[in-house]
């Protein structure tokens, strides 16, 4: 028998359309469990991330159509599972996780140190990586690490903290798993523990870190990268494991042609932050993380209101509160495209926007995106209502650029923001340029505005 261990949510993942050729100017305690190997006190290093589709010669109109694909099957996987958790019917022996991210981080495994490319994934906690022999593997672009030429590979046991963090185990010649993804992939193998480096010119080596050794992986959703990287709350995760409770990442905008950055540790507290941003300590914006017992990975925040232009919308009070059931409440989450907002908030945001923009709504369809508007021709310059979330002691005024995107040459203007049933997510769009720092001592999330391509 495998073992299974899961989450309940699934990602929506839409490539958003090209950026503007115009400006737009507005108007606006994690707990943990204690794991077998200590790790050293002071971890800090920094890694470049490079978003999936990164120098590809897909259209505009060909990579939105890979995104709206990319999102079926999770939408409609998520609608089955919220039924299922209302209904109390949950098959416990097929939990599944969260979707595979949208950006892929450069890492070395084994002594010697093998490179390979993992997606880095907020929303989940297995690190893992395909592995020989191998059963059934994807193409990746690097060779399979094979265990037998690594002097530092040692298997876990079925006893350790490691396995028991599963929701179940099975042993046989060690603790077996398998991760089970909301798009039907999914990884099988043997827990084990190895040393991992990271980092680009000032590597980082980190010993007994333990990771999912995958024989068996299949599927489609794994977007070029030969594993993952989960940077989730759970004790499974990197973050957990390195014993350095703070992390940050810094997206650059999605038509950059720069990588975006994650800072582990030591590298990740405010002060290196603000330090490697230029920013001042009065730019920061700080909001309490919320802890979810039934949804335990996921990184909640509390949105408490929204605003469009100078209206403070009539969403009711408790639309995204997280439930006494996990139901409900906001994710923020860097595998996730654009934002979904909970529908009936979503459509007093799309109502404020079609009054405030004055624009011809586009209804075409040919975006997959909930609201666009059409431009007129020659547009150079464009004023657009501010956007204002609301979160529990920080209001985050967003540059005009993080929800509003176009193409002068389709003629289209669209607000970068969808609609959800239950549950909330904050997506990577508005959280480009913004250094985004995750403090699980403190369990708060801070925004600091930050040019991400030039640190």
């Amino acid at each position: 028998m495998t073992l299974y261990s899961m989450h309940y949510l699934l990602k929506f993942t839409l490539l958003s359309l090209a950026s503007l050729y115009f400006f737009v100017e507005p108007v606006f305690s994690t707990s943990r469990r204690a794991l077998d190997q200590v790790k050293p006190t002071q971890i800090g290093f920094r890694v470049a991330l490079k978003h999936v589709d990164h120098g590809s010669n897909y259209t505009k109109f060909e990579r939105i159509q890979r995104g709206i694909n990319r999102s079926k099957t999770r939408i409609e996987k998520m609608n089955a599972m919220v039924l299922a958790s209302n209904l109390g019917t949950y098959d416990v022996e097929s939990r599944v996780h969260p979707g595979n991210g949208e950006f892929l981080m450069n890492v070395a495994i084994g002594t010697p140190p093998n490179p390979f490319s993992a997606i880095m994934d907020t929303g989940s906690d297995l690190v893992w990586t395909q592995c020989k022999p191998c059963d059934e593997c994807f193409d990746q672009s690097t060779p399979i690490f094979d265990p037998s030429q690594s002097s530092t590979f040692s298997k876990v046991s079925c006893s350790s903290d490691l396995c028991q963090a599963l929701h179940s185990s099975t042993c046989q010649d060690g603790c077996q798993y398998m991760y089970t993804y909301g798009d039907y992939s999914s990884t099988q193998g043997i827990l084990a523990t190895e040393t991992f480096t990271f980092g680009g010119s000032d590597k980082v080596s980190v010993p007994n870190i333990g990771f999912g050794c995958g024989a068996d992986n299949e599927g489609n959703g794994f977007n070029q990268g030969a594993g993952l990287i989960g940077l989730g709350r759970g004790p499974l995760s990197l973050v957990s494991q390195l014993n350095e409770p703070t992390f940050s990442y810094c997206l650059t905008s999605i038509d950059g042609s720069k990588t975006s950055t994650l800072l582990m540790g030591s590298l990740a507290s405010a002060n290196s932050t603000l330090s490697a941003s230029n920013s001042k300590a009065t730019n920061v914006m700080t909001t309490p993380l919320l802890h979810n017992p039934s949804q335990p990975s996921f990184y909640y925040l509390n949105l408490e209101g929204i605003s469009v232009g100078s209206t403070h919308l009539s969403i009711k009070k408790d639309l995204f509160t997280l439930s006494d059931d996990g139901t409900g409440g906001m994710i923020i989450d860097s595998g996730t495209t654009i934002t979904y907002l909970e529908e009936s908030a979503f459509d007093q945001v799309k109502k404020a926007f079609t009054s405030q923009m004055k624009l011809q709504l586009d209804d075409s369809g040919s975006t997959g995106l909930d609201l666009c508007f059409k431009l007129p021709k020659d547009t150079t310059t464009l004023k657009v209502p501010k956007f204002v979330f609301h979160f529990k002691e920080a209001d985050l005024d967003l540059p005009s650029e993080n929800y509003m995107i176009g193409d002068s040459n389709m003629g289209i203007l669209c607000l970068a923001m969808g609609k959800s049933s239950g549950m909330s997510i904050f997506g990577n769009v508005q959280q480009q340029n913004m250094m985004v720092v995750h403090d699980l001592a403190k369990e708060t999330l801070s925004f600091v505005p930050t040019q991400c391509d030039a640190l």
